[in-house]
């Protein structure tokens, strides 16, 4: 007997930023199987894009009443959810972060009844950062605990959740993943010529440049890189440590060697111009900057931080090294890019395990499972590894 479509609503941060990503895709993913989905959110998530059969968004107005001294986004957030879940008559509220929208979510349920079930996913910074503010701690354990289920992106932060927490409760493992629609190797030849010459590597790092991403590490090592090899570096993004970063390369004379590109939509395309990509950063939940290079071909030299171990294979998918050992993971670098059947062997290595472990389809059903597991019907069969 065929399931009957969920109604499901999605709230994740709309702008720039991995969770986000993932809850839209996710959105996107469940809506082609025929699930009813409604974001809510403060603007259209960034990945949303154009018309989708099944997707609507609800958009979150705050009151601005000149009594507030902060416009109190999460109180019209949780009405929000509940007028749309009463409204829609949604099946499961899906949230992306546990503060504040696990937080927001629970208010929901408290005006709409338990027959809303709420789905709170962990990312990485509402425990490891946000976590460890003693004013918050009671309200993230609440949210959590309070959850009809609860899904993290890696099995480190599941372990981090228990120990800031001190949570006993179940918490599924959901990675994070890519759409191989999206994200698999393209022709950037032309592109990659606009950047550096023929015989050059190229090494790549996007982020937001935080200081957590350590991007002083990435320069370090590529200036190991560069003595060893003729090279460029690719940066990708912007953040607060930008300037600085700007400033190191010029101290160093790299600027002929380094080329800024600012923010990116088409990440695709501009991943497959790398050969590698740097990852060295001091905390990361999951890292899928790495899945989706790893989807495009491009091994991955990095820290042991977070997630990371879980997602890169060292030795098979990339090279992974302690936090801030510059040196090691530049010796890696150099190994790989200097190995031109390792770095073939690596590529296809990346490919298989992208589209095996980390694919979209077997994600959205792991969600999906979930989903009829809280609402007390009989789930669909898993979906199986992808290929």
């Amino acid at each position: 007997m065929k399931q009957k479509p969920l109604k499901i609503g999605i709230t994740c941060y709309p702008s720039l930023g991995g969770s986000g990503v993932v809850a839209t895709e996710l959105g996107k993913l469940l809506a082609e199987q025929g699930h009813q989905v409604h974001f809510i959110a403060h603007s259209i998530p960034f990945r949303l894009g154009a018309f989708h059969k099944n997707i609507f968004y609800h958009e979150v107005e705050v009151n601005d009443y000149y009594v507030f001294r902060y416009p109190p986004y999460d109180l019209s957030l949780a009405t929000k959810m509940a007028q749309v879940a009463n409204m829609q008559q949604l099946d499961v509220m899906h949230v992306h972060y546990a503060v504040p929208h696990a937080v927001c979510a629970f208010l929901a349920k408290q005006m709409v009844g338990d027959q809303l079930k709420v789905v709170t996913t962990l990312h990485g910074t509402d425990i490891t950062v946000l976590a460890q503010d003693e004013s918050l701690k009671d309200l993230i354990r609440l949210a959590i605990n309070e959850s009809d289920a609860v899904t993290a992106v890696s099995q480190d932060l599941i372990r981090e959740t228990r120990e800031v927490l001190d949570i006993n409760r179940d918490i599924d493992l959901t990675y994070n993943f890519v759409d191989p629609r999206i994200y698999y190797p393209r022709d950037s030849a032309s592109l990659r010529r606009d950047y550096a010459e023929p015989g050059e590597k190229v090494l790549m790092h996007i982020s937001n440049f935080r200081p957590v991403k350590r991007v002083q590490d990435v320069v370090d090592i590529f200036e190991r890189v560069n003595k060893a090899l003729p090279a460029k570096l690719l940066l990708v993004g912007e953040g607060p440590d930008l300037p600085k970063i700007q400033c190191r390369i010029k101290e160093l004379g790299l600027e002929d060697r380094v080329h800024f590109l600012g923010k990116q939509d088409e990440i695709a395309h501009v991943i497959s111009m790398a050969d590698v990509l740097l990852l060295p950063s001091e905390k990361e939940s999951f890292g899928l900057v790495s899945l989706e290079a790893m989807a495009c071909g491009v091994p991955t030299v990095g820290s042991m931080a977070g997630g990371i171990p879980e997602l890169v294979t060292h030795g098979e998918t990339g090279f992974l090294a302690s936090i801030g050992d510059s040196a090691k993971m530049a010796e890696h670098a150099i190994h790989l890019l200097s190995n031109e059947k390792l770095a073939s062997d690596m590529k296809e290595a990346c490919l298989k395990r992208a589209t095996s472990e980390f694919c979209n389809e077997r994600i959205r059903s792991e969600y999906e499972q979930i989903y009829y597991r809280v609402l007390g019907r009989k789930a669909k069969e898993p979906h199986p590894a992808c290929r």
